[in-house]
């Protein structure tokens, strides 16, 4: 949408104002958005590393899959996810703080030994779903935020503050054409009285 102006001082001084908080903001923007594509490249790299644990916590597991057999059903349960929030560059980011456990087994009495461990095993691949679970979200709410950070940068950049400067310099010289006009007729004027003073002479 073009930007919309009356060729007066008060249109002139508004878009002064709205031009300087635009050139003020620009550079805190960019490093906004500087900062927003680290944390994308960080999350990214977050992400393959759970995927790579949890690959290679599944092809362990899958090694003892006879033993696995033997295993309780419904022995482990997730009982609670607890989440705490960093603030990076503006934007609220989710990580895993601990992930409670609760096992129905009342006793390993009379169970085999490899069962303890066992129940280990599974707390860790069920810890690092979650946490790719957590990371996937993280990278999708830091991508869509360094999105709308660059889409404002640009916004700013290449289209109103070029617009503001445009619509500035229009009004300066609508003014200062106003201004010549009116001088030329003042003397336009000045000319046909002194010659009227000169006639009655």
């Amino acid at each position: 949408m073009a930007l919309k102006f009356q060729f007066n001082k008060t249109a002139l001084a508004q878009l002064k104002k709205e031009l300087k908080v635009r050139e003020r903001a620009l550079p805190t923007l960019k490093a906004k958005e500087t900062a927003l594509r680290l944390e994308v490249k960080k999350a990214k790299e977050q992400l393959a590393a759970a995927q790579k644990l949890f690959s290679e916590s599944q092809e362990a597991m899958n090694k003892i899959a006879k033993l696995w057999d033997e295993f309780p059903n419904g022995i482990l349960q997730v009982e609670r996810v607890v989440r705490s929030f960093k603030k990076i560059a503006g934007v609220r980011i989710p990580y895993v703080e601990k992930v409670d456990f609760a096992l129905t087994l009342d006793s390993f009495f009379g169970r085999v030994a490899w069962v303890a461990v066992g129940i280990g095993q599974l707390k860790e691949s069920a810890k690092l779903s979650i946490e790719i679970d957590i990371a996937k979200e993280r990278l999708a709410i830091l991508e869509y935020a360094r999105k709308k950070t660059t889409q404002k940068v640009n916004l700013y950049e290449k289209v109103q503050i070029p617009e503001y400067k445009a619509g500035i310099l229009k009004i300066k010289r609508f003014m200062e054409d106003e201004e010549n006009l009116e001088k030329a007729a003042q003397k336009i004027l000045k000319d046909k009285l002194n010659r009227q003073e000169q006639e009655a002479a």
